[in-house]
């Protein structure tokens, strides 16, 4: 029987597994998780033949190098970053057959954060409550990848997109997030919702996947003590203490005790997800209930 299956020759960073993530149990405690970059993860799996909840490996800035034990296909998205097999360099954005023992390397990101590697057959690793995502908050599925890592591989499911190169946007050089105000927006000064709105901002190097963390003014509360813990939402924007707006993302807390003063819309979260430390963040706030 063919061995279908990665072995990781070098981590990188920060490299887990990840698909579509685990819905439905923030009443027990474990938040969504998932691809931090959902549009970018769907279109590596689409490229290689793959359905779109296939689990595939989430790199962070310096991408991962793995050897294959069987012949597969695979494609490499997000991120832009040099991509080589054999030491030979081949497309990204595009389905690359890798021949069975040679290394693939995921280089550094030459824009963005994360880049996104599918393989035909997705990464197979045991399920937890629905999910193979890698969850650092709850520690549920995967453990990161290490040196030496064996990942099973699934079988391929459907033939690989027929195209060169496959267009994706590129990562923001002004990470621009649409706010819903509230539910706590009570909470800050009239100037400090004024603020968030027309100050500016800039992406932390202490973000991470559980919340993009923010440089810039602090926001004055209008009230004094804390919330009891409460539903917290991926998108939320929450203030802790230091008065900086945090983005809650995939892996974050389900309940919190600061108050949040906006929440994200859906669709502005994947560009949150590539924006490097540095980036200018503004919060243009577009309806309230």
């Amino acid at each position: 029987m063919t061995d279908r299956a990665l072995v990781v020759v070098r981590c990188g960073a920060l490299t887990t597994v990840q698909d579509r993530g685990r819905p439905g149990y923030a009443h027990l405690g474990v938040p969504r998780s998932g691809v931090l970059d959902p549009p970018a993860a769907a279109l590596v799996n689409r490229l290689v033949g793959n359905p779109p909840d296939s689990a595939v490996l989430e790199t962070t800035l310096n991408g991962c190098a793995v050897r294959p034990r069987s012949t597969l296909t695979v494609a490499v998205g997000g991120a832009p970053c040099p991509v080589t097999v054999g030491g030979r360099p081949v497309g990204w954005g595009a389905p690359v057959v890798v021949p069975a023992g040679e290394l693939l390397e995921v280089g550094a990101a030459v824009a963005g954060v994360r880049s996104y590697l599918a393989v035909a057959g997705g990464i197979a690793v045991e399920p937890v409550l629905g999910s193979r995502a890698t969850d650092l908050l709850s520690g549920l599925g995967p453990a990161p990848l290490t040196d030496g890592t064996v990942l099973p591989l699934g079988a391929p499911s459907g033939p690989p997109a027929r195209v060169d190169v496959a267009p994706q946007p590129g990562p923001p050089a002004e990470l621009v997030l649409r706010v819903t105000p509230g539910p706590r927006d009570d909470w800050f000064t009239t100037r400090a919702v004024r603020d968030l709105s027309t100050r500016g901002y800039r992406v932390s190097s202490a973000s991470n996947r559980i919340g993009l963390r923010t440089e810039g003014p602090a926001l004055e509360r209008a009230r004094s003590g804390e919330l009891p813990s409460e539903g917290m939402v991926r998108g939320a924007v929450q203030v802790p203490p230091d008065g900086r707006p945090v983005v809650f993302l995939a892996d974050h807390p389900t309940t919190g005790g600061y108050p949040v003063i906006a929440v994200v819309r859906a669709a502005d979260l994947p560009a949150a997800a590539q924006a490097v430390p540095g980036t200018p963040v503004r919060f243009v706030p577009v309806h309230r209930r």
